[in-house]
Formats: structure tokens, sequence, C-alpha cells
């Protein structure tokens, strides 16, 4: 299984996510191959990297990278967009494949707690999307940002 999560610049949430989605797959035993990348390329934000780093998941080798920079680019099963802009620009992508949106809010200039929330609501996301995946089935945008616990962050 291949499953790429899209944001818009590659920098923070979506870099967040594929740390988790690849946590996850390794310890429930999901063969799967998880890459991230951007409408747009910048680099990896240190919030990220600090706030991934506290639960022991390390970015700090993580590129900002776009479509054009991964293997196979239009192969993946699953495409996951974590912001509303990488939703919306999500139609350019040719391929067919499974999409699902779930829209976290964006950290960025915020303290170490608004990190700290965004970080954990996509660990939760990713470890229910990784035990649906496990069991054969896809769950809903709906079931996705009840997991992450969305509502308790806006």
């Amino acid at each position: 299984m291949r499953i790429l999560v899209l944001c818009t610049h590659n920098s923070a949430r979506s870099q967040m996510a594929e740390g988790w989605l690849r946590h996850w797959a390794g310890r429930l035993e999901l063969p799967a191959e998880i890459w991230s990348a951007g409408t747009e390329k910048t680099f990896v934000k240190p919030d990220a990297i600090r706030a991934m780093q506290e639960v022991g998941i390390d970015l700090s080798a993580h590129t900002s990278k776009t479509l054009y920079d991964l293997p196979d680019p239009w192969n993946f099963d699953l495409v996951l967009t974590v912001c509303d802009s990488a939703a919306e620009n999500c139609p350019v992508y040719p391929a067919r494949t499974q999409r699902l949106h779930v829209s976290f809010p964006d950290p960025s200039g915020k303290g170490q707690g608004a990190w700290r929330a965004v970080r954990d609501a996509l660990g939760r996301m990713s470890e229910h999307l990784i035990r649906c995946l496990k069991q054969g089935q896809t769950p809903s945008e709906a079931e996705l940002q009840e997991a992450a616990g969305l509502q308790q962050l806006t």
C-alpha cells in the first residue's frame, strides 16, 4: 500500500502526519510506503521537528518535497490532504486513487502548545487510519475527524 499526505508547503502538518503514519504502520505491522509532499516546496519547520521529537519521532532528516520529487508520484492507493488549500488543489492530481481530506489548523506562528495539539490530533487520526487499513477498511473523513478530536482545536 502506498499512502501520500499532501499539504500546501510540506513543512509542518503533512510532515508530522507522515511521521505518525510511518510510526503506526510499523507498530501495527501494516506494510505501507508512506510519503508526504506539498503543492509548493519550502522547508520543514523547526517547530514541527521539535514537537515530533517530544514523542520520539525524528523528522530532522525530512525535506520539503513536491509530487515531482517523489518516486512514482502518480501511483498512490490513498491520498490524504491535511489542509484546505491542498484539498482545493488536489483535483489536479491525475491518478485514480482514494482521496480523504481532514483539515488540521496551521500551528505556524503560535506557541509550542498549538504545535503539540496539532501533533497529537494528527497522531490520533493516523492511528485510526492505520488500524482501519490493517482491517481492510477505509474510514470516512468524518471518522478521521472524530478520531483526531478536531472539535477541540477549533
